[in-house]
């Protein structure tokens, strides 16, 4: 036994010394690039330093990665090589194609290199690929929240070259990334952040360069160095994006169709005015192709939050969005009095619709952003929208009128971002809109700051923000954020306060769905990273949160949570949860009414979820949610959501997710009398949404994507209360007749499927249908009382229709420029 110890001691010293080093590699400058062609022939490649000896951060962390590695390194005034080989068996290489971006949970192996160009510990690029040659590039910075596995925001797409492919030893990439695609600061000698992860699926290993401890906080920071990148002279950064688009939308419109043809063209610009800066304009935008919006029926008195799919306001935006004050949506949306003109001119009332945009179109967009030798990042985004207005006329007369719906515009954004050492960090952020004429404007200004200490062990981060809201009536509050706690090591814990004014208010290019609030947060987890028995690693944790209203300083809620997460070692992972509100809520948002409430009574829930092993071809998800009152029987509440993926081939997969929510007695706002005082119902809700998703990926390049979501929400009512003072809820059987009429059935349904084809570089053709439910088509809630008959009803009601189709072709000035 003692010998078999002394075996091990020199290759555990080894693998410690290895651990705790930051590694460095010195990169070479070639004057005859590599061709990117897979191959690591040419003779340039021999001169370059190799980079080996991984370390895995999953499953076994901190043990040697079990397959060796090698990367090389070189440069010139151009562009960065990399070029790295995986040693492995052929028939062990996982290459399931996927759409770009799209390798996460895949049945693929990958290769990713990352570069932090500033050396800051906070920002950086990733650029990776797959052997089937997908790629994936995203862009790091400070205060992402990330899924397990991600390292930065993957809506930044990137111009640059990969070639895979597979050898007798194992696999090759070949990567060319032009500096049109990275920001770096003007040095005579620069020393750049380097990282290289190795992914093989069949072990869900995941192993670094440079050791990435879990138990640390934060990911750049534990980079190695890149040095001797001498006297680059990076050549001009200018590329144009040309479009065109045209389709036809096709919607039903009273007892006939309206049909619509679109048509676009513009051009999107990248300019870099130094090597750090980048000035990003989109001229005459178009942002007709992106996913249908997941609709439902909002019973809540809180705005629903989409998602952003539009390139110009996902791409590079990590900057604008740090202070948490930049809400794209309000960009472009829908314009304010599109819905009341649609009230106005319903097909039963004496005027039709002529003219009603649903999208406030922008003339023009532009973003300027970078970060300078000194690392103050600087970001300016500015978009201005057009007026736009509806035309209605008059059935009987014939007369048209004009309605304004939303005022010319101007939005703009202006962030200040100084990184500091240890990580820490200092940004100003102000966002401003401006409105035409009497229309009210906006402005809101915040400071943000993160401070962490020398060991990265603990960190005081927070912010303090300010609202100006101009025009008639205007008004201005603040909001102020801190957190101190201990962020690095098994145990880790933190508390939080939050403060909102009840005039505080930055949605109008912000969103925040409730001010006039000040909450007390505490929570302590302990992490085991580190397989141990029979699980691979798991969390533990618990935390509090106390509310209040801000003013008057009164209760609100007191909710306390546990939780458990746990990795098997087959790779199925668990949570469950359970948490409680003991004293019940006072919800001062639902009436509406200053100063008044409604109690919501007190209740405990237990949450089990978890997902199977991702590698398979058959892969399932779930989550069961169950709700206990304590002191109201009739009272209950449930979720369960099922999802499965099954991968019929390395080209073809599809998905299919089913989520219901089920709640009896859940109070809502009706109305109000005619003495000021509010009314509430209480009611019976299900809401169904089902997804049905695939994609077919004809190679790297091209593919057919398809998506079909449809959500039914049913209300009942069961009767109508006043509340009092003390936020009790009474039953008013002498207005049970305003029941009648307010039961709902709702129905949404969208079909998108896009046909996309990567030609060349930066380059890309598009082509779209849409398939949705007519705005004023219905399905009879008393004769279709579930889920199926909602469905089934709802296909053979008049569907509105949209195709398009979209051509970008990217033009990369230096090219012309050598071709000329």
């Amino acid at each position: 036994m003692t010998i078999k110890y002394l075996f091990l001691l020199p290759l555990m010293l080894i693998c410690a010394q290895a651990i705790s080093q930051t590694k460095q590699l010195q990169a070479v400058k070639t004057s005859q690039p590599p061709k990117i062609d897979g191959s690591l022939d040419d003779p340039a490649w021999q001169s370059a330093v190799v980079a080996t000896e991984f370390i895995q951060n999953f499953p076994q962390t901190g043990q040697p990665a079990s397959a060796k590695t090698e990367v090389r390194i070189l440069y010139d005034n151009n562009a960065i090589y990399i070029g790295a080989k995986m040693f492995d068996k052929p028939d062990l290489i996982r290459k399931q194609i996927t759409s770009r971006d799209g390798e996460a949970k895949a049945d693929a192996d990958y290769f990713s290199v990352f570069f932090d160009t500033y050396k800051d510990g906070q920002n950086g690029f990733q650029f990776l690929v797959t052997p089937s040659n997908v790629q994936t590039d995203a862009k790091m910075a400070a205060n992402q929240q990330l899924d397990y596995g991600e390292y930065g925001d993957k809506t930044w797409e990137a111009v640059w070259q990969s070639k895979t492919s597979i050898v007798e030893d194992g696999w090759i990439a070949e990567i060319r990334v032009p500096y049109i695609s990275l920001r770096f600061a003007k040095k005579e000698v620069q020393e750049w952040g380097l990282q290289f992860l190795r992914f093989m699926r069949r072990n869900n290993e995941s192993s670094f360069w440079n050791f990435v401890d879990p138990n640390v906080n934060g990911f750049v920071n534990q980079f190695g160095v890149l040095g001797n990148i001498v006297d680059v002279q990076p050549p001009l950064r200018l590329s144009f994006s040309p479009y065109l688009s045209g389709g036809v939308n096709i919607s039903p419109y009273g007892n006939s169709q309206k049909t619509e043809w679109l048509k676009s063209g513009g051009v999107d610009l990248k300019y870099g005015i130094n090597e750090s800066f980048t000035l990003d304009a989109s001229i005459i935008p178009d942002f007709g192709q992106v996913v249908s919006d997941n609709v439902v029926n909002n019973l809540t008195p809180y705005e629903i939050r989409f998602a952003e799919n539009r390139p110009f306001f996902t791409e590079g935006t990590e900057l604008f969005a740090k202070a948490g004050l930049f809400y794209s949506r309000r960009i472009g949306g829908t314009p304010q009095k599109f819905r009341t003109v649609q009230r106005f001119a319903s097909p039963s009332s004496d005027y039709e619709i002529i003219e009603n945009p649903a999208v406030t179109n922008l003339y023009n967009a532009l973003k300027f952003s970078g970060r300078n030798k000194n690392k103050l990042g600087i970001a300016v985004l500015n978009a201005i929208a057009q007026k736009e207005y509806a035309v209605v006329r008059n059935k009987t007369t014939g007369r048209d009128s004009t309605i304004v719906t939303e005022p010319l515009t101007n939005y703009n954004v202006f962030v200040l971002d100084q990184a500091m050492k240890n990580r820490s960090y200092i940004t100003f952020t102000n966002t401003n809109v401006l409105r035409e004429g009497i229309e009210k404007d906006a402005n809101v200004s915040a400071l943000d700051f993160s401070f962490f200490d020398k060991k990265n062990i603990f960190n005081t981060r927070g912010a303090v923000r300010y609202s100006k809201v101009a025009g008639t009536g205007g008004y201005d509050g603040y909001s102020s954020f801190l957190r101190m706690g201990k962020v690095s090591g098994k145990i880790q814990y933190f508390v939080q306060n939050t403060i909102e004014t009840d005039k505080y208010d930055p949605n109008d290019l912000g969103i925040l769905q409730a001010n006039n609030e000040v909450t007390y947060t505490g929570k302590a987890s302990y992490n085991q990273n580190k397989p141990k028995g029979k699980f691979l690693t798991y969390i533990y944790s618990v935390s509090a949160n106390y509310g209040l209203l801000y003013k008057p300083y009164v209760y609100t809620h007191l909710r306390l949570n546990a939780d458990g997460f746990w990795v098997f070692r087959n790779f199925w992972d668990v949570r469950l949860s359970l948490g409680s509100l003991p004293r019940g809520e006072h919800d001062y948002f639902v009436l509406n009414t200053p100063g008044r409430f409604v109690k919501r009574p007190a209740w405990s829930y237990a949450s089990l979820e978890g997902s199977s092993d991702s590698r398979k071809k058959l892969f399932v998800s779930y989550k069961f949610l169950q709700g206990y009152f304590h002191d109201d029987r009739e009272h209950d509440y449930h979720l369960l959501s099922m999802g499965m993926r099954y991968r019929f081939s390395n080209k073809i997969s599809m998905e299919i997710s089913a989520k219901e929510e089920i709640e009896t007695e859940y109070i809502v706002y009706v109305a109000r009398q005619s003495n000021g005082q509010p009314l509430v119902a209480f009611v019976d809700f299900t809401d169904i949404t089902s997804i049905f998703s695939g994609i077919y990926n004809f190679n790297s390049r091209t593919n057919l994507t398809m998506r079909v979501r449809h959500n039914w929400s049913k209300v009942l009512y069961n009767r109508i209360a006043n509340v009092t003072a003390a936020g009790e809820p009474v039953t008013n059987n002498n207005l049970s007749y305003l029941i009648l009429g307010l039961n709902q059935n709702e129905n949404f349904f969208n079909l998108d499927a896009f046909f996309t084809w990567d030609f060349r570089l930066g380059s890309r053709l598009v082509l779209g249908w849409k398939n949705f439910l007519g705005s004023q088509e219905s399905v009879n809630g008393y004769e279709n009382f579930d889920y199926f008959s909602n469905l089934g009803k709802l296909l053979g009601l008049r569907h509105g229709n949209e195709v398009t189709l979209r051509f970008i072709y990217f033009l990369d000035y230096n090219q012309l420029k050598r071709k000329r």
